[in-house]
């Protein structure tokens, strides 16, 4: 009978060591369920003016894509660009957007203003296609090697020592 009134401080004590194991962990450190599998199957129509659209066997066709899922009303989105502006420089890097539940004036504006680094750009109007590739929120980056397979998950924007740190590598990983 004893022991029962130790229980409360108990279960106390497991909560406390949980929450402090939590707070050690990053947050921005996401597991992807979906590193080294396939893209999920999509098809998007194009932004206007920004044919032909983008479809998953786009992404299977060789070569490395980096795929940035972006929006014109995204904050993060515009302090990210100069980075993806850099890697779009990259030989060997197709550099594809997945405009992620944006009016497709305001994204165009968006992409006339800070520049275009983006092959092709898919509308995801209902952000349907962004949750088949586990998106929870903008921007967030993917790297797909040559045989359509996510390598990367970037959550958040990219800072630029995250080019030399993580896209670098990943990259070249990705090209042998």
């Amino acid at each position: 009978m004893r022991w029962q009134s130790f229980l409360p401080l108990i279960v106390v004590s497991f909560l406390a060591a949980v929450l402090f194991v939590g707070l050690e962990l990053d947050p921005k450190i996401v597991p992807s369920a979906l590193i080294d599998k396939p893209v999920p199957q999509f098809d998007l129509p194009p932004l206007p003016g920004k044919e032909p659209g983008l479809i998953a066997a786009d992404l299977a066709r060789g070569g490395i894509s980096l795929v940035n899922v972006w929006a014109s009303w995204c904050g993060p989105c515009r302090i990210e660009h100069p980075q993806l502006m850099e890697i779009a420089k990259i030989e060997g890097v197709r550099m594809i957007g997945l405009n992620y539940k944006d009016d497709p004036a305001k994204a165009l504006a968006f992409l006339q203003q800070l520049g275009d680094p983006y092959e092709s750009v898919g509308a995801d109007r209902t952000g349907r296609v962004a949750i088949e590739w586990g998106v929870y929120g903008v921007p967030e980056t993917f790297l797909i090697d040559g045989h359509g397979r996510i390598v990367l998950k970037h959550v958040g924007p990219l800072r630029p020592e995250d080019i030399p740190e993580k896209i670098l590598p990943a990259i070249q990983a990705a090209s042998q």
